[in-house]
């Protein structure tokens, strides 16, 4: 029964891989303020961009976990 618990496939994982996580907060920031900028409101342009980055960099980084 232990050695269900030990042996566990990546995509039920729930480590992450930092560096991916950060690249898409990165991107998701840079996207935000130029939607921020374009709708006269860089704040919630800025919000938006790293809410986005955030959920795609964990998808990218719980993709490369297992790797």
């Amino acid at each position: 029964m232990d050695d269900d618990i030990q042996n566990h496939e990546p995509e039920n994982s729930p480590e992450v891989d930092s560096s991916m996580l950060g690249v898409g907060i990165a991107l998701g920031a840079g996207i935000g303020v130029a939607l921020g900028v374009a709708m006269n409101n860089i704040g919630v342009g800025t919000a938006l961009g790293v809410a986005i980055g955030t959920a795609l960099g964990a998808a990218l980084s719980r993709r490369n976990v297992g790797k």
